[in-house]
């Protein structure tokens, strides 16, 4: 392990710290409403009245469960403490289950739709908050919400989760998580977010269900939405699995390569998770050789013909990271190492907005900031950056003990 890498770590760790955590305990809790601000500019202006999503307070409730999980600092249990109280009062539905994408500022339910995505992201925090606080309700909660996935959105007949269904969970004719994206039954995005609140849950819970849907969607990775001729993740499809799409999201490609290694982890069939460990890597190789530009940065989107989009967004630089750091520790091979220190330097330089605070929404590929974009809204959180620290702490520290270790051995 060398000293690099250690200064790595030192420079997650205060950036996690001083960065991200104070900057969302200092800046963003609406103490007059309730919850988290719906919507904070670039220069931090705020719109006090601004709705709150679902997503958003769930990928907070995350980020400080996880940060005291890791740190043990009373400050962020009260933050999440906080938040969990916040999204069970105000985004969960009592009577049909599962949970509203939007509150306003004040609390009160404006859109009751039961998106799977924000549902899953639910279940990810109540499971991680479950550990930080030692909580059984946060568990029993967490395991009602997948109910309320499996009973209505598992498709028995092709397998997969559909998307959107209405409070009383009938299906959405308009599926779309965004604008951007496309109106089809089963995407990626939404299967990947499941993955990682299957795998915290079941961590959490051993429930026997939970882990049968979670090999389940490894295997529905590998089978149906890892391209075995490319290596890039098929985003959008019909009910029945046919591809309707041939963009690539490079970012997502090489979040989903670490996720699906820790899915199969937590799993323990040394079987499957071989199988899964070979492909991350290959991603991590396809992802070099295609979504990295000049600089270091990664771009955004593809296809089959090439770049596409060269913005360089917030999260898949510090995803990508955690990818590489992944493939490192699968191989030992210093690529991986060394172009994960490229990504972290090139976000603390260009991503991290060092006059007002957090991180930029995205730059483009003169490493401009956009200013239209926020930097708190209804999917703009803590979540991927703070997590990225997180995980390259940890994962770093186990391998400065493993190379401890291996210099006991050759003493």
């Amino acid at each position: 392990m060398t000293t690099s890498t250690e200064l790595l770590k030192l420079s997650l760790q205060s950036e996690l710290i001083n960065g991200i955590l104070n900057y969302w305990m200092e800046k963003t809790i609406d103490t007059k409403n309730g919850g988290f601000y719906g919507q904070i500019s670039y220069n931090n202006i705020i719109n006090a009245e601004a709705d709150k999503g679902a997503i958003m307070h769930a990928r907070i409730l995350w980020t400080f469960a996880s940060a005291y999980n890791l740190l043990k600092d009373e400050k962020y249990l009260k933050v999440a403490d906080y938040t969990y109280d916040y999204i069970r009062k105000h985004f969960l539905d009592d009577e049909h289950g599962g949970v509203y994408w939007m509150v306003d500022y004040k609390g009160n339910v404006v859109d009751d739709k039961k998106q799977v995505y924000a549902n899953s992201f639910v279940i990810y925090a109540f499971a991680e908050y479950a550990k930080a606080a030692n909580t059984l309700e946060a568990k029993e909660l967490a395991l009602g919400i997948f109910d309320k996935i499996e009973e209505f959105a598992f498709d028995e007949v092709n397998n997969g989760y559909f998307e959107a269904y209405s409070r009383e969970w009938f299906l959405l004719d308009d599926l779309r998580l965004s604008a951007k994206d496309m109106n089809e039954k089963k995407t990626n995005n939404t299967h990947l977010h499941v993955l990682e609140a299957y795998t915290t849950l079941y961590e959490v819970t051993k429930n026997e269900k939970v882990g049968k849907q979670l090999r389940n969607l490894i295997e529905l990775f590998l089978n149906k939405i890892v391209n075995p001729a490319t290596y890039h993740f098929k985003l959008f499809f019909d009910e029945n699995w046919k591809l309707k799409s041939d963009e690539i999201s490079y970012g997502h490609d090489i979040e989903g390569a670490w996720l699906l290694q820790e899915a199969a982890t937590h799993l323990g069939d040394l079987e499957l998770l071989e199988q899964v460990k070979d492909a991350a890597v290959k991603i991590a190789d396809v992802t070099i050789a295609e979504g990295i530009a000049s600089d270091g940065a990664i771009i955004n989107e593809g296809n089959s013909g090439g770049v596409i989009d060269t913005d360089r967004h917030w999260w898949p630089q510090v995803e990508a990271m955690v990818g590489f750091i992944n493939a490192y520790e699968n191989t030992f091979e210093e690529k991986y190492i060394d172009t994960a220190k490229i990504l972290w330097n090139y976000a603390l330089i260009n991503i991290v907005n060092h006059e007002f605070g957090e991180w930029w929404w995205r730059v483009d590929e003169n490493n401009q900031p956009n200013l239209e974009e926020d930097k708190v809204g209804p999917w703009k959180a803590p979540y991927h950056n703070g997590r990225a620290c997180i995980e390259g702490i940890k994962r770093i520290e186990k391998l400065m003990v493993q190379d401890q270790y291996k210099q006991h051995e050759t003493i």
